[in-house]
């Protein structure tokens, strides 16, 4: 009898093991919750013209991905271009390989193919999804992702995803050359830039000058220019079908490629219940900061009569977007004022701060991140002697230049619950300066980008405390792939908990989080434009590669932060013809530049440049110019060497010598007295000593002068007309043209 009892206790135990491991795949079905994504080309018109553009599943921006917490999530990305392409779940914690940075994680999606993502979801809340191949992400790849809890806690009846972008006619590789080569057209076209007849007249030349003297020409605030600003894809979007009374949970992404957002309300004080996904002790606000790739949920309760109107208005002011929520009248959201630069720039001036940090260094494999904080940004630390004569004009002007970025603070976010760690978790401090060069648009951290840095090793089981110190004068919208941090802010042990942090101009913000994953993860500046110009590191828990990465090195993706972009001028005008082509990277660059005069005069050079600093290269060519005045008879061939810097006060200066030992000094400018309208100037001074060639008979040194100066009209991005007078070539006028 107990032979069959415990035969068939055993019987019993096998059968049900057996129902549990049947009922398994049923389970895992149920919870699965599975899409297909298809990524192609399509014309788009979001700007009042067709263009090409991205579409996901045949729109921009890309289908909504809605989970549950606890689901299980598989996703195909099939790529019918003819480009590589790839998608990264921001903010959503899975698998490193899952992550979606093409060549760091994830091989890229090339076309024809179909990736298939899955991961577990182990939180709740509002996300987004984008490309992170170059710049995709700007034509049009990206989509939301909303991820609702397994326990309802917050109390409203319908929800509304809106998803804001910025969006540009322009190829967006165009828009990065153009911003490579220094050009002020996105400025002029904004209507922001600051000419000197305006600061003349606000009685700012003496700031003006203090900048200058700093290689900064002014105040900036946001780098491209923009035809449109989009909610959910339109420029307005009407929502009539919510009815009075309703309490709407509007999830606000912010996925623009360059552009952060003032959002305001019509109607009543809406609530902020969320950032980042994370639950937030709820406060009312209606003005409220969204950086790049940063979300904020909202309710809101639709009036009786009338619409609510949330906007969305730039940064810079150049322009905005709105949603309408309900029907009747519209209850206009608040307007926000227009930054004044030029009054920053009056401020700024009078505070005491060092301005340019380098965005390349002399040394980069000698990280100094400690030494650059103290030699540039606010300089608080003074002899004791002059503190005493000058604290409190010098405190008080500080003070108040550092209240203008007071208002991007993070102070009105708590956690509902502590966020702090176990105290007795190891802690290592890394110091990041955020560091860029508008000029040659170049963005890095402490001077160093990310083609000329290792990975930032971090332990398993640790916190990484990281301080991060902007030394521009634009904001960083800063994310960690595959990690939640703390953003350490008044609330203590009840600081938030996000994926991406703004820090303003000449602020510093401290984040931690736990180390707890494995592989590498990017960090980066969402700025789109930043990214791809080196404004980026790897964190990197030091553990093996997953081997489905073989033979997708990671030096692509570096790779692409260092791509050589060319661009060049065209000049035909009445006295001479001209022509002028840059190839240029980070470190490198390669310059021809030939003219010719209607009255034979002509020079002709070849030169290879290396940057050694951000403002300091040596350089190394050829060149050819006619010996007799306005004769082509005779044309000389010299080699050329020597070293060119960008002075204070912003002026290039050549210094060279030729292979017949002849020295040369040269030295040029412009400047934007007007909007659209620029004046240059260019002097050349070169000696000949005798040293290879024979002079005439009582002359010790021989010297030859060439000078010139003009003005600039600009029509367009690619054209402007030109008038100039040059000792070669004598008074002419024309027209230039830039590609």
């Amino acid at each position: 009898m107990d032979y069959i009892k415990k035969k068939t206790n055993i019987y019993t135990l096998l059968l049900f093991c057996l129902l549990f491991l049947v009922k398994i795949p049923a389970y895992a079905q149920t919870d699965t919750t599975t899409y297909h994504l298809t990524i192609r080309k399509e014309q788009v018109n979001k700007a009042g013209k067709k263009v090409m553009g991205m579409t996901v599943n045949g729109t921009i921006p890309g289908p909504t991905l809605k989970f549950k917490e606890g689901d299980y999530a598989v996703i195909y990305v099939k790529n019918e271009m003819d480009v590589e392409t790839s998608v990264h779940w921001h903010g959503l914690l899975l698998p490193n390989f899952y992550d979606g940075v093409p060549y760091l994680t994830t091989p890229p999606i090339k076309p024809g193919e179909t990736r298939k993502y899955e991961f577990p979801l182990k939180q709740s809340g509002t996300y987004w999804y984008h490309s992170h191949t170059m710049l995709q992400e700007q034509s049009g790849v990206y989509g939301s992702i909303v991820i609702e809890p397994r326990k309802k806690k917050l109390k409203y009846d319908k929800e509304l995803v809106l998803v804001l972008s910025d969006w540009t006619n322009e190829k967006p590789i165009n828009v990065l050359r153009t911003l490579k080569r220094g050009s002020e057209w996105y400025q002029i076209k904004k209507g922001t830039a600051t000419p000197l007849n305006k600061v003349i007249a606000r009685h700012a030349l003496g700031a003006q000058l203090k900048f200058w003297k700093q290689r900064m020409d002014g105040a900036d605030i946001a780098d491209v220019y923009y035809p449109a600003f989009l909610v959910n894809g339109s420029q307005k979007h009407e929502y009539p079908n919510f009815k009075p009374g309703d309490r709407v949970r509007l999830r606000i992404i912010n996925g623009s490629s360059s552009t952060s957002y003032w959002m305001t309300f019509g109607g009543k004080t809406p609530t902020l219940v969320s950032a980042d996904g994370k639950n937030v002790v709820p406060v009312k606000r209606n003005k409220t900061f969204i950086a790049i790739a940063e979300t904020y949920d909202f309710i809101v309760t639709i009036p009786k009569n009338g619409q609510i109107e949330f906007r969305a208005t730039t940064d810079d002011g150049s322009g905005s977007t709105s949603a309408f929520l309900g029907k009747g009248p519209v209850l206009a959201a608040p307007d926000v004022p227009k930054p004044d630069k030029i009054g920053m720039m009056k401020k700024m001036a009078k505070m005491d701060m060092r301005m340019g940090a380098p965005s390349i260094k002399y040394r980069p494999r000698k990280d100094e991140p400690h030494k650059m904080e103290k030699n540039w940004g606010m300089q608080m630390d003074k002899p004791a002697d002059k503190m005493k004569g000058n604290m409190s004009h010098d405190m008080k002007d500080s003070m108040k230049g550092m209240d203008m970025f007071a208002k991007y603070n993070y102070d009105y976010l708590k956690s509902p619950v502590k966020t702090t760690f176990p105290k007795d978790v190891p802690v290592r401090n890394i110091l990041l300066n955020l560091t860029g060069n508008m000029h040659r648009y170049i963005w890095s951290m402490n001077g160093i980008p990310l083609s000329e840095t290792d990975k930032i090793k971090i332990k398993k089981g640790e916190v990484t405390r990281i301080t991060l110190n902007n030394l521009t004068m634009m904001s960083h919208p800063m994310h960690l792939h595959g990690h939640f941090f703390r953003v350490l802010n008044k609330n203590g042990d009840y600081s938030p908990l996000k994926h991406t942090v703004n820090v303003p101009p000449m602020k510093k913000i401290t984040i931690e989080f736990y180390n707890q994953e494995s592989g590498d993860w990017f960090f980066h500046c969402h700025i789109l434009y930043h990214l791809t110009s080196g404004m980026a590191r790897i964190f990197s828990y030091g553990t093996p590669r997953d081997p489905r990465l073989k033979g997708y090195p990671v030096k692509k993706l570096i790779h692409e932060t260092n791509r050589y972009y060319t661009w060049g001028t065209a000049d035909v005008a009445s006295n001479m013809t001209g022509v002028s082509l840059v190839s240029s990277n980070t470190r490198n660059q390669f310059n021809f530049d030939a003219e010719y005069g209607w009255n034979k005069n002509m020079e002709a050079e070849f030169t290879y440049e290396r940057y050694l600093y951000d403002y300091f290269r040596v350089f190394a060519g050829v060149n050819m110019e006619n010996t007799d005045r306005n004769s082509l008879d005779n044309i000389k061939t010299t080699a050329v060497a020597g070293v060119r810097w960008f002075t204070p006060y912003m002026f290039d200066l050549d210094l060279r010598v030729d292979n017949e030992l002849r020295p040369r000094i040269s030295i040029g400018r412009d400047v934007m007295l007007f909007p659209r309208l620029s004046v240059f100037g260019y002097y050349e001074y070169r000696l000949d000593f005798g040293a290879v060639n024979t002079l005439p008979p009582n002359k010790n040194v021989e010297a030859e002068k060439v000078w010139n100066a003009g003005a600039e009209y600009m029509l367009s991005k690619n054209f402007s007309l030109v008038a100039s007078y040059d000792n070669r070539y004598g008074a002419g006028g024309g027209l230039s043209l830039r590609f």
